[in-house]
């Protein structure tokens, strides 16, 4: 018979297992990519993001700091992390033409470094849970760019632009990090995880619908992030 501390052991290692996963999900995504089946692609870095969503709350439930006191789950989730939210993104940019061919690999090149600087920073994200300057979410811009069709010059403005604000001073709100507005963050990532969900799929006469919803929900998130650097932090409660 396994006992209780054997048993918390393989539920800690079965943590780490599962936010390991996010690397062979990286890989899918990969393979997906270079046989330009995009939206299969777009499919696994979707998993991907939704196992990094939940692996924390996890891994604080089955207290693997505790338990497993060699393993550093948070340089596991970084290195998954940059291969799910840059690496594939920008070898999705580059094999698919969604730049101006003399704009790809400067671009693509400052996608890769500048999101080692946001995952180098040793204050990413703020004490009342936004991260400061662009979060790296290139899963989440590529996503738009193929589902949106941009013109290769606009997907590169906005590629232009995003590096730039990696850097910049304002803050982006962590869904679920943040504590300002209760259940309403928590709230539009559900609506916005559903939408784009389902903007992957077949649907249809609804994409339109569904993209507008995924972009909606996407846009209010930045703009309470916005409103934080504005107004600055409130005091502790």
């Amino acid at each position: 018979m396994i006992d209780k501390a054997n048993g918390r052991s393989a539920l800690a290692w079965a943590v780490h297992a599962f936010t390991a996963s996010g690397a062979v999900l990286a890989f899918l995504a990969l393979l997906a990519v270079e046989r330009q089946a995009w939206t299969e692609a777009l499919l696994w870095l979707f998993a991907a993001l939704v196992v990094d969503g939940v692996d924390g709350s996890l891994a604080r439930a089955a207290r693997v700091r505790e338990r497993l006191p060699r393993i550093d789950g948070d340089a596991l989730d970084l290195v998954i992390d940059y291969l799910t939210y840059v690496f594939i993104p920008a070898i999705f940019l580059w094999r698919g033409n969604f730049l101006p061919p003399p704009l790809a690999l400067p671009l693509c090149a400052g996608i890769l470094v500048s999101a080692l600087y946001v995952f180098a920073r040793r204050d990413m994200k703020s004490d009342d849970g936004y991260f400061h300057g662009f979060p790296a979410l290139w899963n989440v811009v590529v996503l738009y760019i193929f589902a949106a069709t941009f013109d290769p010059l606009v997907s590169a403005g906005v590629v232009a632009a995003l590096i730039v604000l990696t850097f910049a001073p304002v803050h982006v709100a962590h869904p679920f990090r943040v504590r300002d507005y209760g259940w309403v963050l928590p709230g539009l990532a559900a609506v916005w995880g559903v939408s784009t969900l389902a903007l992957l799929l077949p649907m249809g006469d609804m994409r339109p619908i569904l993209l507008g919803m995924s972009a909606a929900s996407a846009l209010i998130i930045v703009a309470l992030g916005l409103l934080r650097t504005a107004r600055g932090s409130r005091p502790p409660q």
